[in-house]
């Protein structure tokens, strides 16, 4: 039953000494904070728990964490834990690491078929609906008849803050995520604390690679689709500290009409990332998945080989059946 926490993975943990708490590559506030408060955890329970993550950490709010997480973990007698991503290959460099560890999967990201994951042996915790991961990882620790931690709240707060866009992106229904986020600052999370975290602490350059990257901005399919673009050039002279997508998205999905934002990003001279945010109907998370990425519906992104003009066209054909 969706939402429920499997018999299976209780016994994984039960039965396990050793576990490596991996994430996806790239990661953000969910997935930085699922795998910090799980460890503590399992630390709490007297296992032996690694977070590790491929990286880079590139976000503002995340970069603070990257000393807790190791590229390289030792993989003797260990187990897998991979979370917010729901497959092994999207952990980048980790994952010939993973492949032959008994594995568990956490996410609430949309199952893709026919991966390795797909293996009878994996244990599974996966819940679409759920707001974050961090939703989940507080699921498992009361079904394994403990409460959060202090420091387990404040990691799954900062996550569950950065997935739902401080809850501005909480719909009709998502009663279920206030509840997660009121047992969380009982535990002890500061939302005053998150928030600055979150949102505070920007450098200079931020603003200025932001005025660039909005006075880029072209509009297609009358104005349904809005698509900017970060020069190569602008990310050595800026660094990614001077990056500040969610600024990005906030201002552009208050521009009338707009229902799907695109940021390209030229990351070397042969390879592309790209971010899309949905305000209503539209699937990007599908459109994503197309493309070799993934997601959620109203949040996605990937990596592709190629220049921006490249992406750019692929990026507008694509949305061509939706608009």
């Amino acid at each position: 039953m969706e939402g429920l926490v499997p018999e299976n993975l209780i016994k994984f943990f039960n039965e396990g000494t050793k576990f490596l708490i991996a994430g996806h590559k790239e990661p953000d506030g969910d997935c930085v904070g699922s795998q910090l408060a799980l460890s503590l955890f399992l630390k709490r329970m007297g296992k032996e728990a690694i977070p590790c993550s491929a990286g880079p950490f590139k976000r503002s709010e995340i970069r603070a964490y990257e000393e807790l997480f190791t590229p390289n973990p030792d993989t003797k007698n260990a187990r897998a834990v991979i979370l917010d991503c729901s497959t092994p290959d999207r952990t980048g460099d980790l994952e010939p690491l993973l492949d032959s560890l008994p594995l568990a999967v956490i996410d609430h990201h949309r199952w893709i078929a026919g991966k390795k994951t797909d293996k009878e042996a994996v244990v599974k915790f996966i819940d679409i609906t759920a707001p974050a991961t961090t939703v989940l990882v507080m699921r498992l620790i009361k079904a394994m008849g403990m409460e959060m931690s202090k420091e387990e709240a404040e990691y799954l707060f900062f996550g569950l803050c950065t997935d739902t866009g401080f809850f501005r992106h909480v719909d009709v229904g998502g009663v279920d995520t206030f509840e997660s986020a009121i047992a969380m600052i009982n535990a002890g999370a500061s939302p005053k604390t998150a928030y600055h975290s979150i949102y505070g602490g920007k450098s200079l350059n931020s603003r200025k690679l932001l005025g660039l990257v909005l006075n880029r901005v072209e509009s297609y399919y009358d104005g349904k689709l809005l698509l900017s673009s970060e020069e190569y050039e602008e990310t050595c002279l800026y660094g990614l500290e001077g990056r500040d997508t969610d600024s990005f998205y906030q201002l552009l999905q208050s521009v009338n009409g707009v229902e799907v934002i695109v940021i390209i990003r030229q990351e070397t001279p042969e390879k592309t990332t790209i971010g899309l945010r949905s305000r209503s109907y539209v699937d990007v998370g599908r459109i994503a998945e197309n493309l070799g990425g993934g997601g959620h519906k109203h949040a996605a992104g990937g990596s592709l080989p190629g220049t921006i003009p490249e992406v750019k066209s692929l990026i507008i054909d694509a949305f061509k059946k939706v608009f």
